[in-house]
């Protein structure tokens, strides 16, 4: 029988198993629209305010349920809008497929109206992209978009169709979709057994375990290779979660803003074990001297990422959980009593003020109120950073946030995802006002909705963390980064048909939290902060990570 190619990738879809997309139509891709609307007891679609924020909200979709994302745009400024969310994907490795439309293909090349070369425009920043030129292909590329973007080391795809093609009548054949994806696993046993034979030999060995191991579904696999090792484990920042931060090997954030222990444990260690992880500057500081006395061993499932960054010994290529479950075959019974004993007198303890309305001590005073089974989303800034540094994540796909990129505005878009993704589950969207400023237009999605998302907004009136380089590394020259103080937060939430609460105390915290949670609709909670707060320890930029500051006045 044929049907229309709206009709083809609508059918493509649900074989796929997609139940939700995040999109906005518009000229191009109205006929998809159309053909959605016989699909929506199937698929619900979720109208965003932005299509910069239907890719964060696929994103977020894609990270807390370990799905493909979708997303869909128009044409045009339709599709340059979803750029930056597609960056923000590609450069943590979240699966997603956006579908855009296209001026039909009589008009391409002739500056129509809303005519863009959006699959040009993203081939840098997708594992791969399609431009539609012919019906005969047009299942077939989708299907392909999602084998793609979930195969291998995870990203976007984007599937360019032109809007004559959308109305075009062809036959369509249903196919039984595979669920199971190949695996490339480019090592053999010997690889395993050597890397085995280095864990056990090992006097002061070290997991630094990256975002690689939540794609993988390896969590569980990596709390079990380190119990049985006895080895401490270092996280990422995209890694946050999977090895629970309350564990006794767990040693935290590693790199730039991470835990003192974390930091001199990489310095200390003799094997480093790199895990999903790709040695991002943020985490090494300074190459020369990362992990210098240590012997380094790179797991991942991306061959180009190998020697990439850093220089490494050995290297076992493939999936993630089938390596780890091999090593723990091998792998002995340990103790390093001596060398956790070591890290342990790594820690910097002083004694702090419980009661002062500081960052640390409002994200502690959330958990404390929230529990541990939250799903976090942030956007990027110093609020980031101090969410990365005092919430204890105990579950994988838990923390949602823009690692690579560094996208400010992500946060709130991802939040819509999340929530929608997991109704059944609290999710928070923690913020300052530089980022909240960038997307807040999605409080209409969360009220049009009734997602009852808790929006925590830091608000110092600064770009806080551009202002804190300010401070350290250019003489104070304060330039643009003062925000001025006209919005009425709590104002903009009511417009939007949410609850604003302003609080400058913890108990005050406390009571408008367990408000919100109270109430079946979002909530954005104001909490004022000083604008010189800093996020510490910080590595200054070209330093080795042991060369730490513990406080901004050191420097």
């Amino acid at each position: 029988m044929k049907i229309s190619g709206s009709k083809i990738i609508m059918e493509c879809l649900r074989e796929q198993g997609v139940d939700t997309i995040f999109g906005y139509p518009g000229g191009q891709i109205m006929p998809l629209y159309n053909a959605l609307y016989d699909y929506q007891d199937e698929i619900h679609h979720i109208l965003t305010a932005h299509e910069q924020g239907a890719t964060h909200a696929a994103d977020g979709y894609a990270r807390s349920t370990g799905k493909v994302g979708v997303a869909f745009a128009t044409s045009g400024p339709g599709a340059t809008n979803t750029v930056t969310g597609i960056a923000t994907a590609f450069m943590d490795s979240t699966p997603m497929v956006v579908i855009t439309g296209q001026v039909p293909r009589a008009l391409i090349g002739r500056d129509s109206f809303q005519e863009v070369d959006i699959a040009g425009i993203t081939i840098p920043i997708t594992k791969h992209n399609y431009f539609v030129s012919d019906i005969v292909d047009l299942a077939d590329t989708v299907r392909e978009a999602f084998e793609i973007a979930k195969s291998g080391r995870q990203g976007p795809v984007l599937v360019d169709v032109p809007k004559d093609i959308l109305t075009e009548l062809y036959e369509y054949e249903p196919k039984v979709i595979n669920k199971e994806c190949a695996i490339d696993n480019l090592y053999d046993e010997d690889d395993i057994r050597c890397l085995a034979n280095k864990i056990n030999k090992a006097k002061k060995p070290l997991i630094y375990a990256g975002g690689g191991v939540i794609s993988a579904e390896a969590s569980d696999k990596l709390v079990e290779l380190a119990e049985k090792a006895d080895i401490p484990v270092v996280s990422t920042l995209m890694n946050l979660g999977a090895m629970p931060e309350t564990h006794r090997l767990s040693l935290g954030l590693v790199g730039m803003h991470g835990q003192k222990e974390a930091n001199l444990a990489v310095n200390s260690a003799d094997l480093v074990i790199a895990v999903g992880a790709r040695f991002s500057d943020r985490v090494t500081g300074n190459i020369e001297s990362f992990a210098k006395n240590a012997e380094r061993v790179q797991i991942d499932i991306d061959n180009s990422e190998i020697d990439k960054n850093v220089t490494v010994n050995h290297s076992i290529v493939g999936e993630i959980n089938t390596i780890l479950s091999a090593l723990l075959k091998l792998v002995k019974d340990n103790n390093h009593k001596e060398w956790l004993k070591e890290i342990e007198s790594f820690v910097v303890d002083k004694e702090k003020d419980r009661t002062a309305f500081v960052p640390e001590n409002i994200l502690y005073a959330i958990q404390e109120v929230l529990g541990d089974d939250v799903i976090v989303t942030t956007d990027v800034g110093q609020h980031q950073m101090w969410t990365a540094q005092f919430w204890k994540f105990v579950q994988p796909r838990t923390f949602i946030t823009s690692g690579g990129l560094g996208t400010m505005g992500f946060g709130l878009g991802a939040a819509i995802g999340a929530q929608i993704a997991n109704p059944d589950r609290r999710v928070i969207h923690i913020t300052g006002d530089g980022s909240f400023r960038m997307n807040c237009n999605e409080m209409a999605t969360v009220s049009a909705h009734n997602l009852p998302i808790i929006s925590i907004l830091f608000k110092n009136n600064v770009l806080g963390m551009v202002r804190q380089w300010q401070k350290l590394f250019f003489e104070k020259r304060y330039s643009a980064t003062t925000l001025p103080d006209v919005v009425d937060y709590e104002k903009l939430a009511e417009a939007y048909g949410l609850k604003g609460q302003s609080v400058n105390t913890l108990d005050g915290l406390k009571k408008a939290l367990k408000s919100a949670i109270k109430s079946k609709s979002g909530n954005l909670i104001i909490c004022d902060i000083n604008s010189n707060a800093d996020v510490v320890p910080i590595v200054p930029p070209g330093n080795a990570i042991s060369d730490q500051v513990m406080s901004t006045e050191e420097l």
